[in-house]
């Protein structure tokens, strides 16, 4: 069991391996679901997008054609959070 210090700011800074088993890296966002008995959930917090990013990242950036299977794809792809 890993234990943190509070500061009296009311912050707390995790150890590099509690962030690296949770899979967290600089820059990224943390879930917590609060739980019975004062008990919480930690996660790493999933990006989300929206469709207008998403047109917006295709918009002018090629001259290629792509066919409504290419384009299902690269949306699954990318909902998936794969390049």
């Amino acid at each position: 069991m890993t234990v943190l210090t509070v500061t009296a700011r009311g912050q707390v800074t995790f150890r590099r391996e509690v962030l690296q088993h949770l899979g967290i890296k600089p820059g990224e966002k943390i879930e917590i679901d609060l739980l019975p008995d004062g008990r919480a959930s930690l996660k790493a917090a999933k990006p989300s997008g929206t469709i207008d990013a998403f047109i917006g990242l295709l918009a002018g950036k090629t001259a290629i054609v792509a066919t409504i299977e290419d384009i299902e794809e690269a949306s699954a792809r990318g909902w998936a959070g794969e390049e």
